[in-house]
């Protein structure tokens, strides 16, 4: 009896234990591949970005349905007008009913039934579904602009937050560093080689590292939470992070090259030059609605016992309305397009213009810091310290050269920023992110 029991019970204890063993690797098996997908999600480069704005922002989705709005309308466009079924009943006895016989239905009673159809002259059709197709031509060209404001605001903003995380980096390796000055000041002031008043000052300039890590912290946050509205606020997890440095990118193109670059690639130039032939459309399908239509008719008659058919065509007679008034409005409209054409050349040319010089003082700027100051600043800040510690300079003189120092850091920290600010204006100003 207890070995048949015993062999009972093995075996589901056995499963058990299998069960337990193999549960864990299942459940780091099934992880993985939502927490590899979850790291993607939280970092994200430039590139991801503006990736994932074209994809989620909101106003850039609605923005793109005014494209199928005008798919729509060349639907509509293109269609052709509706036959017209006609029928009528005439001299039938109703307030006679006992005349209502089958000998007056047929002798007296006359019933029609035709087929009206309108024609369309001065291809109306094809006129109308050619401007409706221009006009799609410009929504079209207009939501890339809108794209292309899109990125660079993405790429500004995504700046932002390297700016800030490069900042409280910065401010935390600065804490961490002044905190060793504060723990010798401590020491020498234990030791007596140190007044208490210097080392409540040096303790009081802590605050402001402390203070500078908190401000940065904030910035951080508040950076990041710009972006992910640009971004499409559920496209990325609330943790999230962003990827990337401040850095030096040298754009090789003049200026005429760039402004040449501009006229062939921005899309706002393009829709403005589209606008144009919008126009010349809508212009031929005011002439062609000045040509006339045909309404023809054929009708089944049935009277006095007999059938019959007739045929019947009307057409307006052009002598006052030649659609003059509409055809002139959109002669005008066509200088009007050209003109705004022309003005949004010479926008796109004072775009690349500015962004371009406001590109090349932000180099200088960035040269200037990377040609000595940040070295001068650093090894002013690292001999005032030395000698301090020593007792060979004052702690005003230390301190001052601390604030230089970190004073300096956070400026070249801000041209590196400013320059590629400009260098996304520049991209903005061109219309393409590709600049060699």
């Amino acid at each position: 009896m207890d070995k048949k029991y015993r062999a009972q019970t093995r075996w589901p204890l056995l499963a058990i234990g299998i069960l337990a063993v193999a549960a864990p690797f299942r459940a780091q098996t099934t992880a993985q591949p939502a927490a590899q997908a979850q790291a993607l999600a939280t970092h994200v480069t430039l590139d991801r970005a503006i990736d994932l704005a074209l994809k989620h922002n909101h106003s850039l989705q609605a923005a793109r349905t005014l494209i199928l709005q005008n798919q729509a309308d060349e639907i509509s466009a293109n269609l052709r007008p509706n036959p017209v079924l006609i029928g009528d009943a005439q001299f039938l006895p109703v307030f006679h009913p006992n005349n209502f016989t089958n000998d007056y239905i047929d002798n007296t009673a006359q019933f029609d039934l035709g087929v009206g159809y309108l024609f369309e002259r001065g291809k109306k059709r094809q006129h109308r579904l050619q401007a409706a197709k221009d006009q799609t031509a410009v929504t079209t060209a207009q939501v890339s602009d809108n794209e292309r404001t899109l990125a660079f605001n993405v790429a500004t903003q995504f700046i932002g937050v390297l700016l800030a995380q490069a900042d409280l980096e910065f401010a935390e390796k600065d804490l961490a560093s002044f905190q060793q000055t504060v723990d010798v000041s401590q020491a020498s002031f234990q030791a007596g080689a140190l007044s208490e008043g210097d080392l409540l000052k040096i303790k009081l300039q802590l605050l402001q590292f402390q203070m500078d890590v908190s401000a940065a912290k904030l910035a951080r946050v508040q950076a990041l939470a710009s972006l992910r509205q640009l971004l499409g606020y559920e496209s990325v997890p609330e943790s999230y992070d962003v990827v990337g440095d401040l850095e030096y990118q040298p754009v090789k193109l003049g200026e005429d090259d760039l402004k040449a670059m501009a006229l062939r690639e921005r899309p706002d130039v393009r829709a403005a030059q589209l606008g144009i032939t919008a126009a010349q459309s809508q212009h031929a399908l005011a002439q062609s609605n000045g040509k006339r239509d045909v309404n023809a008719q054929i009708n089944y008659t049935h009277v006095a016992d007999a059938s019959t058919a007739s045929l019947f065509g009307s057409i307006q007679l052009p002598f006052f309305d030649r659609n003059q008034g509409e055809i002139a409005r959109t002669r005008y409209a066509i200088t009007q397009s050209q003109e705004l054409s022309s003005e949004q050349a010479s926008i796109a040319l004072t775009d690349v213009a500015n962004s371009y010089e406001s590109l090349r003082t932000s180099d200088q700027v960035v040269q200037l810091y990377q040609g000595g100051y940040r070295k001068q600043a650093e090894d002013s800040r690292d001999i005032s310290q030395y000698a301090y510690q020593r007792g060979a300079a004052s702690l005003l003189d230390y301190l001052d050269a601390e604030r230089s120092y970190r004073s300096t850091e956070l400026a070249y920290r801000q041209a590196l920023a400013q320059y590629m600010s400009s260098l996304e204006q520049l991209r903005q100003a061109v219309g393409t992110r590709s600049l060699p």
